[in-house]
């Protein structure tokens, strides 16, 4: 499937932002959630890149299936280390066992769905922490309001993952063209919400 005028557009939008919030957005934070957020946005940036010169097939390849997982991992750990300092070393332990047994799976010769499942319950627990924490937090007062935008990009980040997930398994609830359709928009809305939630937060 060839990739639209506006689906280039909202790629190479999606990869600006994702520079902007590296180089302005995160630049008064620690080191390490600033190294989390760097890997993660820049990542993305690369990601949005790559889909934009190689096209939709680029996210057939196993070795973007395991990198694009240190998008919401990476995001996720940033958040727990500014955050929810108790949980700090625990998180960023599953953080690492996680990308490792995506990447262990994805390169077994015989993979069936292990690879599938890993990566579902890898993002599903990165995806729910982005997406859960932000909103609780502003919910108790802890933060500004506009944090709870982050959630929102936490949502959508769950929700492009879900689809692509369930694409693989060959059991999608959408078809393979409405999604990869549907995909540059939810990456640039995801996009456009995490730097509204940090700026706002």
């Amino acid at each position: 499937m060839q990739l639209s005028a506006l689906d280039r557009v909202l790629l190479l939008a999606t990869g600006l932002m994702a520079a902007y919030q590296i180089v302005v957005g995160i630049d008064d934070l620690g080191r390490m959630p600033v190294t989390a957020y760097t890997i993660g946005f820049g990542v993305l940036l690369l990601a949005g890149l790559l889909i934009v010169i190689l096209g939709f097939e680029a996210l057939d390849s196993p070795v973007v299936a395991v990198v694009s997982t240190l998008i919401p991992l990476s995001l996720s750990v940033g958040l727990v280390w500014e955050h929810v300092a108790p949980w700090r070393e625990a998180y960023l332990a599953f953080a690492i066992l996680g990308f490792l047994a995506i990447a262990f799976t994805r390169a077994l010769p015989r993979q069936g769905k292990l690879p599938t499942i890993t990566l579902a319950i890898v993002h599903g627990v990165a995806g729910l922490t982005i997406f859960g924490l932000p909103i609780v937090l502003a919910a108790r007062g802890e933060v500004r309001a506009g944090f709870a935008l982050v959630g929102l990009g936490g949502a959508l980040i769950g929700a492009g993952g879900l689809l692509l997930s369930l694409l693989k398994t060959g059991k999608p609830i959408l078809s393979r063209t409405t999604i990869l359709r549907m995909l540059p928009g939810l990456l640039f809305l995801m996009t456009a919400a995490f730097i509204a939630g940090f700026a706002f937060g």
